[in-house]
């Protein structure tokens, strides 16, 4: 079973929410194989019911399973950590504080693990107080190449910018994206994404020069009807990033 993300070019993979297996496959067949898809623990009432359903997403996407938590629930924490254990899958949500449990229960280094810290409002500073108790106190404002190292510590594979609000904290966004390249260590832009601004947020990334880039487009492209992603929207989401990433291996070429 392959752990490690489907990257283009070894470069971005799309994250997306799935509303049910055959959704998911979709999804997966929509984005050429380039996408994990994100399942939420929130959705179940047991560890056991959650390990059950996933296992056929699992199964229809090569293990392109995101175990998600919904909305930066941090409540959700422990149950990530415990569902992923079992399930080993390729994609791991987390609050900052949840890291190292989920790192420690997978037991090996492969599955990617983000690290949720948001927004301050102030350029180069984020907040990591994002875990269940935490977030419920004062922001923990820190400089970003410390959270980025202390992510790191815990076993973290990337940041989780999150709310972003679409290009609303663009310079925030910026200065993160140059950190991570700087540190080596990947991102994951999430929040207010859409088919509007998905290729602007992305080529910030790529011009930055993050390793490794994973958008979270989730709400904008489910169709309010049946509560389903629209692969199409997820067609055009790759399209834009292979036309992107192409470019920018171009670029670097030169």
């Amino acid at each position: 079973m392959n752990l490690i993300p489907n990257y283009y070019k070894n470069r971005v993979a799309l994250n997306v929410l799935a509303g049910s297996v055959e959704n998911a496959k979709e999804i997966y067949e929509a984005a050429a194989g380039h996408v994990v898809v994100d399942v939420l623990t929130k959705n179940y009432d047991t560890d056991e019911a959650a390990i059950d359903d996933m296992k056929k997403y699992q199964e229809v996407t090569n293990n392109g399973l995101s175990v998600g938590f919904c909305a930066g629930d941090p409540n959700q924490s422990a149950m990530v950590s415990r569902v992923s254990k079992v399930l080993q899958p390729q994609h791991v949500n987390q609050v900052f504080t949840g890291v190292g449990t989920s790192r420690a229960l997978l037991g090996q280094a492969d599955t990617v693990i983000n690290g949720l810290v948001s927004p301050t409002g102030k350029v180069g500073v984020v907040n990591i107080a994002t875990g269940p108790k935490s977030s419920q106190k004062a922001a923990a404002e820190v400089p970003v190449e410390t959270a980025i190292a202390l992510l790191q510590d815990m076993g973290g594979t990337s940041f989780k910018f999150f709310p972003m609000g679409g290009l609303k904290h663009e310079a925030e966004f910026r200065a993160v994206a140059q950190a991570c390249a700087a540190e080596g260590f990947n991102l994951e832009p999430t929040g207010g994404i859409d088919l509007n601004n998905f290729e602007a947020i992305l080529q910030i990334a790529l011009d930055a020069g993050v390793k490794q880039i994973i958008p979270h487009v989730y709400s904008s492209i489910i169709d309010k009807a049946t509560g389903l992603t629209r692969p199409e929207d997820v067609a055009e989401l790759w399209r834009v990033t292979k036309r992107l990433v192409d470019a920018s291996e171009l670029v670097a070429a030169e």
